[in-house]
C-alpha cells in the first residue's frame, strides 16, 4: 500500500480490527469502480442489462449449522442456545480472528462504510472489511449508504469481517467444518469465512438487530416486507418461502418500505433495517414481477444464474447452479420505494401461509392470542417432492417466520407482539391462505392469486370492518362471511371440499401438528399464548 494520507487513514480505522499491516485497501468504491474492480478480478461478467453476474461458489445459500454465536458473560443468559444459535468459545474466536487478519494481511482489501436502520434512533454504523470486490458492491446495495460528503471516520457499532478464501481447521479452531459465520456481540464484530455466500453479511446483520433491538430498545424485531397505502396506513406481510410475500407485498398502488426486514419502535412506527432487496429470480419474468426485472441493470447484482447460450441473456429458468438464484439491488431501483424507509405504526399485519393440505380459510382475522400462537408457529406446508413416493404435503414451521435469524427465545418477540397490539389496538392481524382450497394438494386446487389479492385490498381498505365473523371450530379464528371480489362459497374451507369428513380429518390432522410443534416452547408461553392453539379435543365437526 502507498503512504498516503487516505492510507494512513485507512490503516487508522483498520486498526482496532487488529490490522497492523495490509495490502492496497479501497474505501467506500462506488459501484462502477466496484465493478471495474470485479471484472479486472476475474469475480463476474456483465450481463446485457448491466448487472453484474456472479457464483457464490460452492456455498449457494446460508448454512445454519455453521452459524455460531459466541458464549460469554454478555450472552450465557439471554441468548435462545440449541440448533439455530451454537455457543462459540471466545478464545476460539480471537484465535480465528488473528487467523483472519494475518491471511488477509497481503490480499487486496474493500472496505465499506454503512448504516443499518432507517430510523437514526434506532442505527448501527457498520464497518464491513470484504476480501471480493463484488461482496462490497453487495454491501453498498443491501445497507444504508451514507451521504456522499458524510463523515465515515465513526467507531463501529458493528463490524464484519469476510473473507471466502479463508479456511478454518475445525480440529484446532472450533467450527464445524471449514466455512463459518460467528457472530460476538461483547467484540461487536461478525466473521465469516469459507464460504461466498453474501446473504452471510446480510443475515448476520440481521441477527444482531434482532438481538440488540428487543433486548435493549424494546423494539420488536421482523423478519416481514411492509408497504404504505397513500393515506399513510401501514401493512406488514409475514410469510416463509412460497407463501406470496414478495408478490403480494408488491404493490403499484402502495409505497414499498422494505422487502424483508424491519423494526417495530415503542413511539415511532415501523422503519427498515436495509438500503436495497434481496430477491429471489427462479423463473423471474417481467409479468410476474415487475418491479424486480426492472431492477436488474448496472449496479445490481445476480448471483449464481447462467446465460442463455450464445448471449449476455440472463435465462432465469436455468438451475443448473441453484435453484436459490438471487438479485441484490438499491431500494432506490424500485419505482414506488418510500425513502427514507420509515413509516407509522401498521393498521394492517398478515401471516401468509401456503397451507397445501387445504385446512385452513383464505382469509381470516386473529386475536391477540391467536396471533401471538401463529407468530410463535410460522406455519406453511409445502408440495412434496414425488420421486420417493412420497405425495402428502410437508408441514414446516419457523418461528416468528424467521427462526434461524432469532438469537432470543422466540417467546420474546411474540409477547412483543401482543404488547404492540396492546398499544394499537386498531391494528387488525389478519391470516392468508394462499395455498389449497376445495381439497388437499392432489384434489383440490390452488387459490387464485386475484382472489386473494381481493382479500388482503378488502383489509387494507377497510372493507371487512362491518363483515359478520365466524369461529372456526379447530383453529378459532374469525372467518368473514364475506369479501367483496370473492365468491362466498370459498371463505369456509370445509364448504369446498366435497368429502366432508375427509376434511374434518385432515383439519384435525393438522391440529395436532400445530400442537406437536409447540411443545417445544409450551414451557416458555405464557397462558395468554397458549389460549391461542387449536382445539385438538374439538377435532371432530358436526356437518
Amino acid at each position: 500500500m502507498k503512504d498516503t494520507a487516505a492510507t494512513a487513514t485507512l490503516r487508522k480505522r483498520l486498526q482496532p480490527l487488529g490490522f497492523s499491516q495490509t495490502g492496497e485497501v479501497h474505501l467506500n468504491l462506488t459501484p462502477a469502480e466496484l465493478v471495474e474492480h470485479a471484472l479486472r478480478r476475474g469475480e463476474g461478467t456483465l450481463t446485457d442489462n448491466g448487472a453484474l453476474m456472479a457464483d457464490t461458489g460452492k456455498f449457494t445459500g446460508r448454512s445454519p449449522k455453521d452459524r455460531f454465536v459466541v458464549k460469554d458473560a454478555n450472552t450465557a443468559e439471554s441468548v435462545w442456545w440449541g440448533d439455530i444459535n451454537i455457543p462459540f468459545d471466545a478464545d476460539k474466536f480471537d484465535q480465528l480472528h488473528q487467523k483472519m487478519v494475518a491471511y488477509l494481511a497481503d490480499k487486496e482489501l474493500y472496505v465499506r462504510e454503512a448504516y443499518a436502520g432507517a430510523n437514526p434512533d434506532y442505527q448501527l454504523k457498520l464497518r464491513v472489511v470484504n476480501e471480493m470486490a463484488w461482496h462490497n458492491l453487495f454491501c453498498y446495495n443491501m445497507f444504508l449508504r451514507p451521504e456522499a460528503d458524510a463523515d465515515t471516520s465513526w467507531t463501529p457499532d458493528f463490524t464484519i469481517i469476510c473473507a471466502p478464501g479463508f479456511e478454518a481447521d475445525p480440529a484446532v479452531d472450533g467450527t464445524r467444518q471449514a466455512n463459518f459465520a460467528i457472530l460476538n456481540f461483547t467484540k461487536k464484530m461478525i466473521l465469516i469465512g469459507g464460504t461466498g455466500y453474501a446473504g452471510e453479511m446480510k443475515k448476520g446483520i440481521f441477527g444482531v438487530l434482532n438481538y440488540l433491538l428487543p433486548h435493549e430498545h424494546n423494539t420488536l424485531s421482523m423478519h416481514c416486507s411492509a408497504n404504505v397505502g397513500k393515506d399513510g396506513d401501514t401493512a406488514v406481510f409475514f410469510g416463509l418461502s412460497g407463501t406470496g410475500k414478495t408478490t403480494l407485498s408488491a404493490d403499484p398502488n402502495r409505497g414499498l418500505i422494505g422487502d424483508d426486514e424491519h423494526g417495530w419502535t415503542p413511539d415511532a412506527g415501523i422503519f427498515n433495517f436495509e438500503g436495497g432487496c434481496y430477491a429471489k429470480v427462479i423463473d423471474l419474468s417481467r409479468e410476474k414481477e415487475p418491479q424486480i426485472w426492472d431492477a436488474i441493470k448496472f449496479g445490481s447484482i445476480v448471483e449464481n444464474t447462467r446465460f442463455i447460450p450464445g448471449t449476455h441473456t440472463v435465462d432465469y429458468a436455468n438451475k443448473s447452479v441453484t435453484e436459490n438464484t438471487r438479485t441484490a439491488y438499491p431500494i432506490s431501483y424500485i419505482d414506488n420505494a418510500i425513502e427514507p424507509s420509515v413509516a407509522d405504526a401498521p393498521k394492517n399485519i398478515f401471516f401468509l401461509t401456503a397451507d397445501a393440505f387445504g385446512v385452513l380459510p383464505p382469509i381470516s382475522k386473529l386475536d391477540k392470542s391467536h396471533a401471538m400462537y401463529h407468530f410463535m408457529s410460522g406455519y406453511t406446508a409445502k408440495v412434496a417432492g414425488t420421486e420417493m413416493g412420497v405425495t402428502e404435503p410437508q408441514t414446516t414451521f419457523s418461528a416468528c417466520f424467521g427462526a434461524v435469524f432469532l438469537p432470543l427465545h422466540p417467546t420474546k418477540y411474540a409477547e412483543m407482539l401482543g404488547q404492540k397490539m396492546d398499544e394499537n389496538p386498531d391494528v387488525n392481524v389478519w391470516l392468508i391462505n394462499t395455498g389449497w382450497t376445495g381439497g388437499s394438494y392432489g384434489v383440490g386446487s390452488r387459490m387464485k392469486l386475484g382472489y386473494t389479492r381481493a382479500m388482503i385490498t378488502a383489509a387494507l381498505n377497510g372493507e371487512l370492518n362491518d363483515v359478520a365473523f365466524t369461529k372456526h371450530p379447530i383453529f378459532g379464528v374469525e372467518v368473514p362471511a364475506s369479501v367483496p371480489g370473492v365468491p362466498t362459497d370459498i371463505l369456509d374451507p370445509r364448504n369446498t371440499w366435497s368429502d366432508k369428513e375427509a376434511y374434518d380429518k385432515t383439519a384435525a390432522s393438522l391440529a395436532d401438528k400445530f400442537v406437536n410443534n409447540f411443545q417445544k416452547y409450551a414451557d416458555f408461553a405464557n397462558e395468554e399464548i397458549l389460549a391461542g392453539a387449536p382445539k385438538v379435543a374439538e377435532a371432530t365437526l358436526t356437518a
